[in-house]
């Protein structure tokens, strides 16, 4: 890499650390390091909610994806403006009224104390495995970059990360969140822009030719559980997924009650509620793009570059020949492209429907032989070979001019710090509040918790660093991170259902949250082809079900507070 690109992402990496311990004031109280002293604008929370969500699992994983499978990605999010409409009239007013640490704190109060612990238990599971699929992205980038192992591309975003977050605690997450969230939409936009220029033939051409592969066709109106991107996985499933993330997971509920008012507090979440679809448009369209500019420039057979090298040491001969065949592939395709565009130019309908088809068959070849040294690359490494992880840092150490490659590296790693940093906490938070004071430690001084809550921090930092590495190897890194989500978080929110129904019980809640769980897993692996997405609602749906049934057929055996 030039070094005017290490300079720009070492500078960017000092500039992070600096400004996160420099927000540390205020932090030497429970209150302040956890919450901020609850006195966070509307517009640094929401800004921090969507730094949170836009990681650096997104700009690998979904650029990625929007290469290889196009823009129906973004069916994933037409539940969001419905889920927060939802929260700021349910949940929000409940958890930001209680003035408590943790969502998990609440269910306590609602109903016992076994019921917050097994909750926040599970949160914990899957928020660590998420915190390490997050930060595998940015491993991912970081072994390409420099050719080394990735447990130390991991570790070179970890250390920082997890550094300002021991010390600043949720305020200098949170301001430091805007700012990577300002450099990661102008490095975007400036991608996109440069794809554009770069590109031979105009942008309407560009997207005609990428329509005609199927990457802009962005509804699926198919009512098919065993597909995961369909208009109903994503309003129905959708909807329940981020409900339970952004009304139950402690990583955004933290964010919100550090705000000073339930309105400001809603208002916040509206930010995603309006900006978080065309973001997202915005993430695999680079995706799309990508793809459409490597139809006239050469592109690798395999993108991931670990993998290339031990195909090509062991497997020479069967190589080189898929090698030779995708470059003739390569020809074809690239003068049909040409042929849309020229076609298209001219005006001539007929000719631009034939060029088409033409360019449609040329690129299924040219599929055909990606996927048989996919397939060669599998069996030579015994491991995953898809390459949607690694078809971005391909395209950005390659091809983008010096400097701007510098800023892309800079912006994911502010996504992946951003998205860490506030996982870090969260579960450092949950861990402190709802187990080690609740159950070991409960009346010490404030000096004491901050004390554990920082060397906890450091200790989940170790654990995201280990999943790192096995989640890199998975696939798609967004489906991944959202795989490990799904399978928890529509139980938990049944929780949170149950708590705002008048005369639902302790023992309900409880046994309703192990019931939904156990369905959740044979769903997940007794029936593999159904979708994760509906995972969220078949986990809701169960606990809700059996926590009203032993609620009413059961006598009350406490009264809840309210």
């Amino acid at each position: 890499m030039h070094p005017v690109n290490w300079l720009i992402v070492g500078a960017y990496l000092l500039y992070v650390v600096v400004d996160g311990l420099r927000r540390s004031k205020g932090t030497d109280r429970l209150e302040g390091y956890f919450l901020a002293n609850r006195s966070l604008p509307w517009w640094v929370v929401g800004l921090s909610v969507m730094a949170t969500q836009l990681s650096a699992v997104t700009l690998i994983g979904t650029t990625g994806q929007g290469a290889t499978d196009g823009m129906r990605f973004v069916q994933f999010y037409f539940g969001l403006p419905l889920a927060m409409v939802i929260l700021g009239v349910t949940l929000v007013p409940f958890l930001h009224g209680s003035k408590v640490f943790t969502a998990y704190e609440y269910l306590e109060r609602r109903f016992d104390a076994k019921t917050r612990s097994l909750t926040s238990f599970l949160f914990l599971l899957s928020r660590g495995m998420s915190a390490g699929t997050i930060l595998a992205a940015p491993g991912v980038v970081f072994s390409a970059v420099f050719g080394v192992d990735l447990v130390w591309s991991v570790a070179l975003i970890g250390v920082p990360t997890v550094l300002y977050t021991m010390v600043g605690g949720v305020q200098a997450v949170a301001w430091v969140d805007v700012k990577q969230m300002v450099l990661i939409v102008v490095a975007l936009v400036a991608v996109v822009i440069v794809l554009l220029v770069q590109m031979p033939v105009s942008p309407d051409n560009a997207l005609r030719i990428a329509g005609a592969t199927g990457r802009l066709d962005i509804f699926d109106f198919s009512f098919d559980l065993n597909r995961t991107y369909t208009f109903w996985s994503g309003l129905i499933g959708g909807t329940f997924l981020m409900l339970s993330y952004f009304g139950t997971d402690q990583s955004q509920v933290q964010r919100y009650l550090a705000t000073r008012t339930v309105d400001e507090a809603r208002t916040s979440l509206l930010m995603s509620a309006y900006w978080k679809i065309p973001l997202q448009g915005l993430v695999l369209l680079v995706g799309v793009l990508v793809f459409v500019y490597y139809l006239f420039q050469p592109s690798p057979l395999l993108f991931n570059p670990a993998h290339e090298a031990r195909v090509r040491s062991a497997e020479s001969v069967a190589y080189e020949s898929l090698e030779a065949q995708y470059a003739e592939a390569f020809r074809s395709q690239n003068a049909a492209a040409l042929a849309v565009a020229d076609a298209r130019n001219s005006g001539d309908q007929m000719a631009a429907t034939v060029a088409i088809d033409a360019f449609r068959a040329t690129e299924a070849e040219t599929r055909v032989v990606r996927s048989e040294a996919l397939a060669l690359a599998e069996r030579v490494t015994g491991e995953s070979s898809q390459d949607v992880n690694y078809v971005i840092p391909r395209f950005v150490l390659h091809e983008l001019p010096i400097g701007l490659a510098g800023l892309f590296i800079a912006a994911v790693m502010a996504a992946a710090m951003s998205s860490i940093a506030a996982e870090l906490n969260s579960l450092s938070t949950a861990t402190v509040i709802d187990f080690y004071r609740r159950w070991f430690r409960p009346s010490e001084a404030d000096g004491h918790y901050l004390m554990v809550s920082k060397v906890v921090t450091g200790l989940w930092g170790v654990f995201a660093c280990v999943v790192a590495v096995y989640a890199a190897t998975l696939g798609s890194l967004i489906e991944v991170v959202n795989r490990f989500g799904s399978f928890f978080y529509g139980s938990i929110l049944g929780v949170f259902l149950l708590a705002m129904i008048p005369g639902s019980r302790a023992t309900g809640a409880f046994v309703g949250l192990l019931v939904g769980m156990g369905t959740v897993a044979a769903v997940t692996f007794g029936a593999p082809s159904v979708s994760f997405l509906w995972h969220n609602v078949v986990g809701a749906v169960t606990v809700v079900a059996v926590g009203v049934f032993l609620s009413r057929a059961a006598p009350p055996t406490n009264v809840p507070a309210s």
